[in-house]
Protein backbone atom coordinates (compact mmCIF):
# COMPACT_ATOMS: atom_id res chain seq x y z
CA UNK A 1 0.00 0.00 0.00
CA UNK A 2 1.47 3.65 -0.89
CA UNK A 3 2.41 5.55 2.05
CA UNK A 4 2.99 9.20 2.14
CA UNK A 5 6.75 10.50 2.59
CA UNK A 6 7.34 12.95 5.89
CA UNK A 7 8.89 16.42 5.23
CA UNK A 8 9.52 19.21 7.77
CA UNK A 9 9.25 23.06 7.23
CA UNK A 10 10.69 25.97 9.42
CA UNK A 11 8.10 28.12 10.41
CA UNK A 12 8.38 31.30 12.42
CA UNK A 13 7.93 31.50 15.86
CA UNK A 14 9.61 29.90 19.34
CA UNK A 15 9.71 26.13 19.95
CA UNK A 16 9.12 24.55 23.65
CA UNK A 17 12.35 23.00 23.18
CA UNK A 18 13.94 26.37 23.12
CA UNK A 19 15.46 26.86 19.25
CA UNK A 20 13.69 30.45 17.30
CA UNK A 21 12.08 28.46 14.96
CA UNK A 22 9.26 25.72 14.75
CA UNK A 23 8.86 22.47 12.46
CA UNK A 24 6.19 21.66 11.20
CA UNK A 25 5.56 18.29 9.87
CA UNK A 26 3.71 17.80 6.57
CA UNK A 27 2.75 14.38 5.24
CA UNK A 28 3.57 14.38 0.40
CA UNK A 29 1.14 11.75 -1.50
CA UNK A 30 2.04 11.45 -4.74
CA UNK A 31 1.26 8.46 -7.54
CA UNK A 32 0.91 11.32 -10.32
CA UNK A 33 4.40 9.33 -11.76
CA UNK A 34 5.93 13.35 -11.70
CA UNK A 35 7.37 14.28 -8.31
CA UNK A 36 7.00 18.06 -9.83
CA UNK A 37 3.13 17.55 -10.50
CA UNK A 38 2.05 21.22 -10.55
CA UNK A 39 -1.43 20.44 -8.66
CA UNK A 40 -1.41 20.53 -5.19
CA UNK A 41 -4.13 19.99 -3.17
CA UNK A 42 -3.39 20.70 0.88
CA UNK A 43 -5.66 19.37 3.43
CA UNK A 44 -5.40 20.88 7.18
CA UNK A 45 -6.98 18.53 9.91
CA UNK A 46 -8.92 20.12 12.96
CA UNK A 47 -8.07 20.92 16.47
CA UNK A 48 -6.96 17.90 18.05
CA UNK A 49 -6.18 15.82 15.11
CA UNK A 50 -3.09 15.56 12.68
CA UNK A 51 -2.29 14.78 9.43
CA UNK A 52 -2.79 11.62 8.73
CA UNK A 53 -6.61 11.55 9.69
CA UNK A 54 -6.31 12.24 5.21
CA UNK A 55 -4.59 9.23 4.60
CA UNK A 56 -7.81 7.57 2.37
CA UNK A 57 -8.70 10.40 0.49
CA UNK A 58 -5.04 11.41 0.22
CA UNK A 59 -4.47 7.83 -1.18
CA UNK A 60 -7.36 8.84 -3.84
CA UNK A 61 -6.66 12.14 -4.61
CA UNK A 62 -2.40 11.53 -4.99
CA UNK A 63 -3.37 9.91 -8.44
CA UNK A 64 -3.93 13.04 -10.00
CA UNK A 65 -2.60 15.55 -7.84
CA UNK A 66 0.47 16.18 -4.80
CA UNK A 67 -1.37 15.90 -1.95
CA UNK A 68 0.00 17.93 1.09
CA UNK A 69 -1.13 17.02 4.92
CA UNK A 70 0.33 19.33 7.63
CA UNK A 71 0.26 18.32 10.89
CA UNK A 72 -0.07 21.82 12.62
CA UNK A 73 1.86 23.47 15.36
CA UNK A 74 1.52 21.35 18.32
CA UNK A 75 0.29 18.26 16.94
CA UNK A 76 1.53 14.92 15.27
CA UNK A 77 4.96 15.06 14.22
CA UNK A 78 5.58 19.10 14.62
CA UNK A 79 6.72 20.83 17.12
CA UNK A 80 5.51 22.28 20.01
CA UNK A 81 4.73 26.11 21.27
CA UNK A 82 6.67 27.94 23.51
CA UNK A 83 4.04 30.34 23.87
CA UNK A 84 0.85 28.76 24.27
CA UNK A 85 -1.15 31.77 23.43
CA UNK A 86 -0.23 31.84 20.23
CA UNK A 87 -1.80 28.68 19.22
CA UNK A 88 -4.54 30.01 16.92
CA UNK A 89 -5.07 30.60 13.36
CA UNK A 90 -2.97 33.77 12.61
CA UNK A 91 0.57 31.80 13.88
CA UNK A 92 -1.40 28.41 11.81
CA UNK A 93 -1.47 31.07 9.07
CA UNK A 94 1.96 32.03 8.92
CA UNK A 95 3.12 28.50 9.21
CA UNK A 96 0.85 27.41 6.00
CA UNK A 97 2.42 30.11 3.78
CA UNK A 98 5.94 28.65 4.99
CA UNK A 99 4.49 25.54 3.78
CA UNK A 100 3.50 26.95 0.64
CA UNK A 101 6.84 28.64 -0.03
CA UNK A 102 8.51 25.46 0.49
CA UNK A 103 6.21 23.15 -1.37
CA UNK A 104 6.55 25.80 -4.26
CA UNK A 105 10.45 26.11 -4.24
CA UNK A 106 10.59 22.10 -4.06
CA UNK A 107 8.41 22.06 -7.37
CA UNK A 108 6.44 25.14 -8.85
CA UNK A 109 2.54 24.49 -7.75
CA UNK A 110 0.24 25.17 -10.68
CA UNK A 111 -2.82 24.70 -9.26
CA UNK A 112 -3.93 25.24 -6.00
CA UNK A 113 -6.86 23.71 -4.03
CA UNK A 114 -7.31 23.38 -0.37
CA UNK A 115 -9.53 20.89 1.91
CA UNK A 116 -10.33 22.29 5.60
CA UNK A 117 -11.94 20.26 8.74
CA UNK A 118 -13.38 22.68 11.24
CA UNK A 119 -10.09 24.07 12.09
CA UNK A 120 -8.35 23.67 9.09
CA UNK A 121 -11.18 25.17 7.25
CA UNK A 122 -10.99 28.43 9.03
CA UNK A 123 -7.35 28.51 8.55
CA UNK A 124 -8.51 27.79 4.45
CA UNK A 125 -10.46 30.90 4.79
CA UNK A 126 -7.77 32.73 6.38
CA UNK A 127 -5.50 31.98 3.45
CA UNK A 128 -8.27 32.16 -0.04
CA UNK A 129 -9.63 35.40 2.22
CA UNK A 130 -6.84 37.48 2.32
CA UNK A 131 -5.81 39.14 -0.82
CA UNK A 132 -2.36 40.85 0.91
CA UNK A 133 -1.20 37.76 1.29
CA UNK A 134 1.66 36.34 -0.59
CA UNK A 135 0.79 32.47 -2.60
CA UNK A 136 2.62 30.92 -4.80
CA UNK A 137 -0.91 30.89 -7.15
CA UNK A 138 -4.00 32.01 -5.55
CA UNK A 139 -6.21 29.26 -4.33
CA UNK A 140 -8.85 27.49 -7.11
CA UNK A 141 -11.48 25.62 -5.15
CA UNK A 142 -11.71 25.77 -1.49
CA UNK A 143 -13.35 22.75 0.43
CA UNK A 144 -14.79 23.69 4.06
CA UNK A 145 -15.74 20.56 6.04
CA UNK A 146 -18.08 21.44 8.69
CA UNK A 147 -17.05 25.11 9.30
CA UNK A 148 -17.80 28.55 8.28
CA UNK A 149 -17.99 32.41 9.55
CA UNK A 150 -20.57 31.46 12.38
CA UNK A 151 -19.15 28.65 15.64
CA UNK A 152 -22.25 27.96 17.34
CA UNK A 153 -21.17 28.13 21.11
CA UNK A 154 -22.50 25.51 22.60
CA UNK A 155 -20.45 22.99 20.53
CA UNK A 156 -17.38 25.31 21.06
CA UNK A 157 -18.17 24.89 25.03
CA UNK A 158 -18.31 21.06 24.41
CA UNK A 159 -15.04 20.88 22.38
CA UNK A 160 -13.07 22.92 24.85
CA UNK A 161 -14.44 20.31 27.96
CA UNK A 162 -11.96 17.91 26.62
CA UNK A 163 -9.33 19.18 24.03
CA UNK A 164 -6.40 19.29 26.78
CA UNK A 165 -7.34 16.92 29.55
CA UNK A 166 -4.83 14.38 30.73
CA UNK A 167 -5.48 10.93 29.39
CA UNK A 168 -3.45 7.60 29.32
CA UNK A 169 -4.51 4.38 27.78
CA UNK A 170 -3.05 0.97 28.28
CA UNK A 171 -3.56 -0.02 24.91
CA UNK A 172 -3.97 1.57 21.81
CA UNK A 173 -7.29 0.03 21.17
CA UNK A 174 -7.97 1.42 24.54
CA UNK A 175 -7.36 4.86 23.06
CA UNK A 176 -9.08 4.07 20.36
CA UNK A 177 -12.32 3.39 22.20
CA UNK A 178 -11.69 7.06 23.95
CA UNK A 179 -11.40 8.79 21.12
CA UNK A 180 -14.84 7.23 19.69
CA UNK A 181 -16.85 8.35 22.68
CA UNK A 182 -15.30 11.71 22.08
CA UNK A 183 -15.76 11.67 17.91
CA UNK A 184 -19.63 10.28 17.86
CA UNK A 185 -20.19 13.17 15.44
CA UNK A 186 -17.97 11.57 12.45
CA UNK A 187 -20.21 9.45 12.30
CA UNK A 188 -20.23 5.46 11.92
CA UNK A 189 -17.07 3.60 10.91
CA UNK A 190 -16.01 0.37 10.88
CA UNK A 191 -13.48 -1.11 13.86
CA UNK A 192 -10.45 -1.22 11.19
CA UNK A 193 -11.66 2.56 10.23
CA UNK A 194 -11.81 3.72 13.34
CA UNK A 195 -8.59 2.00 14.44
CA UNK A 196 -6.06 3.41 11.54
CA UNK A 197 -7.94 6.90 12.66
CA UNK A 198 -6.90 6.30 15.93
CA UNK A 199 -3.64 5.08 15.98
CA UNK A 200 -1.91 8.61 14.62
CA UNK A 201 -3.74 9.83 17.44
CA UNK A 202 -1.52 8.74 20.13
CA UNK A 203 2.25 8.15 21.44
CA UNK A 204 4.01 5.73 23.93
CA UNK A 205 4.09 7.55 27.01
CA UNK A 206 7.46 7.88 29.14
CA UNK A 207 5.47 5.91 31.95
CA UNK A 208 4.31 3.23 29.63
CA UNK A 209 1.31 2.85 27.81
CA UNK A 210 -0.18 5.62 25.44
CA UNK A 211 -0.92 9.47 25.53
CA UNK A 212 -2.62 11.48 22.97
CA UNK A 213 -0.33 13.19 20.73
CA UNK A 214 -0.73 16.96 20.43
CA UNK A 215 0.33 19.58 22.88
CA UNK A 216 -1.99 19.94 26.06
CA UNK A 217 -1.55 23.65 25.28
CA UNK A 218 -3.55 23.80 22.32
CA UNK A 219 -6.18 23.96 24.87
CA UNK A 220 -5.49 27.46 26.36
CA UNK A 221 -6.61 29.64 23.72
CA UNK A 222 -9.96 28.13 23.15
CA UNK A 223 -10.85 27.65 26.91
CA UNK A 224 -9.77 31.25 28.26
CA UNK A 225 -12.77 32.40 24.95
CA UNK A 226 -15.63 33.90 26.31
CA UNK A 227 -19.15 33.82 24.64
CA UNK A 228 -18.94 37.32 23.76
CA UNK A 229 -14.89 37.06 22.32
CA UNK A 230 -16.42 34.39 19.88
CA UNK A 231 -19.45 36.32 18.73
CA UNK A 232 -17.06 39.38 18.21
CA UNK A 233 -14.82 37.09 15.53
CA UNK A 234 -17.95 36.88 13.60
CA UNK A 235 -17.63 39.84 11.38
CA UNK A 236 -13.77 39.53 10.65
CA UNK A 237 -14.43 35.86 9.64
CA UNK A 238 -17.00 37.00 7.50
CA UNK A 239 -14.70 39.17 5.81
CA UNK A 240 -12.46 36.78 5.02
CA UNK A 241 -15.11 34.95 4.05
CA UNK A 242 -16.76 37.47 1.61
CA UNK A 243 -13.01 37.72 0.33
CA UNK A 244 -12.76 34.48 -0.86
CA UNK A 245 -12.60 34.00 -4.96
CA UNK A 246 -12.21 30.79 -4.84
CA UNK A 247 -14.45 27.92 -6.03
CA UNK A 248 -16.35 26.86 -2.53
CA UNK A 249 -18.12 23.78 -1.67
CA UNK A 250 -19.28 22.93 2.15
CA UNK A 251 -20.01 20.20 3.37
CA UNK A 252 -21.84 19.98 6.64
CA UNK A 253 -22.71 17.37 8.98
CA UNK A 254 -26.38 17.28 8.76
CA UNK A 255 -26.25 16.62 12.75
CA UNK A 256 -23.59 19.15 13.31
CA UNK A 257 -23.68 21.53 16.59
CA UNK A 258 -20.46 23.48 15.35
CA UNK A 259 -22.14 25.22 12.12
CA UNK A 260 -26.01 25.14 11.79
CA UNK A 261 -28.08 24.97 8.43
CA UNK A 262 -28.80 28.87 8.62
CA UNK A 263 -25.40 29.74 8.35
CA UNK A 264 -25.11 26.79 5.52
CA UNK A 265 -27.69 29.00 3.93
CA UNK A 266 -26.83 32.34 4.58
CA UNK A 267 -23.08 30.89 2.94
CA UNK A 268 -24.73 30.20 -0.01
CA UNK A 269 -26.06 33.83 -0.68
CA UNK A 270 -22.92 35.73 -0.03
CA UNK A 271 -19.00 35.85 -0.87
CA UNK A 272 -17.87 32.81 -2.80
CA UNK A 273 -21.74 31.52 -2.78
CA UNK A 274 -20.38 28.04 -1.57
CA UNK A 275 -22.15 25.46 -2.68
CA UNK A 276 -23.36 22.93 0.20
CA UNK A 277 -23.48 19.11 0.28
CA UNK A 278 -25.12 17.99 3.70
CA UNK A 279 -24.31 14.36 5.08
CA UNK A 280 -26.42 12.51 6.84
CA UNK A 281 -26.03 10.64 10.07
CA UNK A 282 -22.86 12.82 10.43
CA UNK A 283 -22.22 15.57 12.90
CA UNK A 284 -18.86 17.12 13.54
CA UNK A 285 -17.20 16.61 11.50
CA UNK A 286 -16.77 14.20 8.59
CA UNK A 287 -13.86 12.20 7.81
CA UNK A 288 -13.50 11.37 4.55
CA UNK A 289 -13.12 7.81 4.55
CA UNK A 290 -16.53 7.10 3.57
CA UNK A 291 -16.23 6.08 -0.15
CA UNK A 292 -19.61 8.47 -1.12
CA UNK A 293 -17.67 11.24 1.29
CA UNK A 294 -14.28 10.59 -0.46
CA UNK A 295 -16.37 10.91 -3.93
CA UNK A 296 -17.77 14.65 -3.33
CA UNK A 297 -13.83 15.47 -2.79
CA UNK A 298 -12.78 13.95 -5.64
CA UNK A 299 -15.69 15.35 -8.12
CA UNK A 300 -15.35 18.97 -6.42
CA UNK A 301 -11.06 18.43 -6.73
CA UNK A 302 -10.51 16.82 -9.75
CA UNK A 303 -13.92 16.25 -11.50
CA UNK A 304 -13.39 18.98 -14.25
CA UNK A 305 -9.70 17.72 -15.06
Amino acid sequence: MVEPTLNYVACPGAAVHGTSTHRMAYWEWNQTGDPAHPHVIVCVHGLTRQGRDFDVLARDLSRSARVICPDVAGRGRSDWLAQPKTYGVPQYTVDMLALLQQVHANAPIGVLDWLGTSMGGLIGMAVAGNPELPLPVPVRKLLLNDVGPVLEWPALQRIAQYVGQPAHFDSVQQGAEALRLLSAGFGPHTQAQWLALSQPMLRSAAQGGWELHYDPAIALPMQGMTQAQSEQSQPLLWQLYDGIKAQTLLVRGAQSDLITRDTATAMQLRGPRARVVELENVGHAPTFVADDQVVIARNFFLGDE
